[in-house]
Parts: C-alpha cells; sequence; structure tokens
C-alpha cells in the first residue's frame, strides 16, 4: 500500500513573535469561548471587538492592526469597509409593506441578481448566538454570503491574499447595508451585522442553519457551491421571512476522513477530533494556537484556501461521489 505524504509546509516550524505573545491576557482564548464546558450558554467575545478595549484580548487584536503592511490597496479596502459601516441607514417607513413569508424571501434574490452577494438565507434567531454583552429584540436573522475569488484567495497569508479577505468584507458589509435599508425602506426594522468586527452574533450557527453549508474541521463553513471561499454578513429584523432549510451533503464524514487543513496550518491548530464547546460537539479551532500566526500574518485564511472543496468547479462533484458513497453503504 502506497502512503501519501502531505506536502512540506513552508510555514513549519514557526515560532510566535515574542511582543506579540506578550500581550495575552491571563485567561486563554479556549476558556474564553467554552472549550470543554458541558452546558449551553451564550458566547463571549473573544477576538474582532469592536472595541478592543472590551474584551481580554484587546492589546493582541490592537497588534494586529498596529503591524499589518501598510499596502495602498489593503488600506483602501478597509478606508472603504469603515465608510459603508459608518454610512447612515434609512428612516424608518411609517407603512410596513406586507408580504407572505415565502414572498419575502424569495424577494431576497434581487440581491443576488444585482451582484450584492452570491447567497441568502433566513431563520429564527436562537438566544445562544447573541453574545453575552448584547441584547436584541429582534427575532430572524437574514444571512448573505459574498464568494471570494479563488484565484486571489489562494495567495494568502501573503498581502495579496489579504486584500481579497478585506474586499469581500466590504462587500458583506455593503450587503448587510443595501439588505437593512431595503427593508427599513418598507416599515420593517432591521439591524445590519458583518463581519469580522461582528459584535453582536455568531454568524456560522445561523449560516449553518438556514443551509448555506456544514461545519468543516477547520471550523469554517463548507459550502457545496464554494466551498470555503466566502464571507457571511447578516441583518437582524422581524420582517416574517419563510426560514430556508439545512443542508447536508457528507461534509463532516468527509472531513474525519481529510488532513489537507490539519497539515496546511502553521501552529497545528486544528485538531482531527471534534471537541466539545458550550456545550456543543464540533470541529473547533485551538484559539491560543491560531492567534500568533493569524496575528503576525495579519490574517491568515490558509484553511478556507487549501480546503478541497474551495477550488472552482471541486465541490459539487465531491458532493455527488459522497451522495453515491453513502447509498452504497446504506443498510
Amino acid at each position: 500500500m502506497r502512503i501519501i505524504m502531505p506536502k512540506q509546509n513552508p510555514y513549519r516550524p514557526f515560532k510566535p513573535n515574542p511582543d506579540m505573545m506578550a500581550r495575552r491576557p491571563d485567561v486563554t482564548g479556549n476558556a474564553i469561548n467554552g472549550l470543554g464546558e458541558s452546558k449551553t450558554r451564550q458566547p463571549d467575545m473573544v477576538y474582532w471587538a469592536p472595541d478592543p478595549d472590551d474584551i481580554a484580548f484587546g492589546e493582541v487584536q490592537k497588534w494586529f492592526y498596529g503591524n499589518e503592511p501598510a499596502d495602498p490597496v489593503l488600506m483602501e479596502h478597509r478606508k472603504r469597509r469603515k465608510e459603508i459601516l459608518d454610512a447612515p441607514l434609512p428612516d424608518l417607513a411609517a407603512d410596513q409593506t406586507q408580504r407572505t413569508p415565502d414572498e419575502w424571501t424569495a424577494a431576497l434574490d434581487q440581491f443576488i441578481g444585482r451582484g450584492d452577494c452570491e447567497m441568502v438565507g433566513a431563520t429564527a434567531l436562537q438566544p445562544e448566538w447573541v453574545f453575552s454583552h448584547h441584547q436584541t429584540d429582534f427575532g430572524t436573522v437574514v444571512m448573505l454570503g459574498v464568494q471570494h475569488t479563488y484565484d486571489e484567495l489562494k495567495y494568502v497569508p501573503e498581502t495579496r491574499g489579504g486584500i481579497e479577505v478585506t474586499y469581500q468584507y466590504c462587500r458583506a458589509a455593503a450587503a448587510a447595508k443595501k439588505v437593512a435599508g431595503w427593508l427599513r425602506q418598507q416599515g420593517w426594522d432591521a439591524d445590519p451585522v458583518t463581519g469580522p468586527m461582528v459584535g453582536k452574533i455568531l454568524m456560522i450557527p445561523p449560516a449553518l442553519e438556514c443551509g448555506f453549508g456544514e461545519l468543516g474541521k477547520h471550523g469554517s463553513l463548507i459550502n457545496k457551491e464554494f466551498g470555503s471561499a466566502f464571507r457571511l454578513g447578516a441583518v437582524l429584523t422581524d420582517a416574517p421571512f419563510a426560514h430556508t432549510s439545512k443542508r447536508e451533503f457528507g461534509v463532516d464524514d468527509f472531513c474525519s476522513r481529510c488532513r489537507v487543513c490539519e497539515d496546511a496550518c502553521p501552529p497545528f491548530a486544528i485538531s482531527s477530533e471534534k471537541q466539545t464547546v458550550r456545550g456543543t460537539e464540533k470541529w473547533y479551532v485551538d484559539f491560543d494556537k491560531c492567534i500568533p500566526f493569524f496575528a503576525e500574518t495579519s490574517g491568515c485564511a490558509i484553511c478556507i484556501a487549501v480546503c478541497p472543496w474551495s477550488r472552482p468547479g471541486v465541490g459539487e462533484n465531491l458532493a455527488q461521489k459522497l451522495a453515491k458513497r453513502a447509498e452504497r453503504n446504506a443498510p
């Protein structure tokens, strides 16, 4: 039997920057995230705080931004994202437009048609998705996905790849603001949420629930059409959207057999086994191993770029193969 060895990792061995490491708090990021906890609870913010002084890892977050490359294109995207986030929303209209739930959800397709995003969905907002420091009366979350250009993403963690990531965060922010503005103009209050400084809710759980894909070993979503090469935006609202359905197409079994992201991760942050986090057994990336490399490279994204599902045209074929395997193995 021929044994296929993983490719040599150009980023190993990795030695964290002592200056960055000195800024870590006494508490671990894994503890903040609830690793090993058996009970469900609201999440606490560990990173990407709108105000870094509000979190334990705030000094690490400041170090991240203080040491990123001063690339003019990257800085222009950062500036553009801030302009998008700072732009005011339309006033809330006095009269509410009436549609059936199915009509509301179907109306989201207009944002795909205009090129604002590539995926839409909706689901009921669950309390365990809301950060512990935040409260909301909204009951529905609309999810939006923007697809990466793979030929740019593949350059991560180099600055060229980071520019692509930041550009797509801009698109996700713009899409969330447009959807929220559209709802408010029709008399339905709405609150846009966008990454990376989400601040209000977890993004991956509602995206899973509304059919964007399954959770991969690398801790990110895997979508049948786009792999892991996409970013998320969201809108909180009480507009009566019909909920879109979850989708499963064999990712969990695939990831249990695949080591691509594990072998590609410079600080060995990706585990081969699922772990319990706030009462749920799932794939989990070790925050305290991940963040030093992530901070030094101004964002990593290696794991989503190397994921076999992310290569253009691969996902649909993989899903078909996995479906056939499941049929063969069915009792």
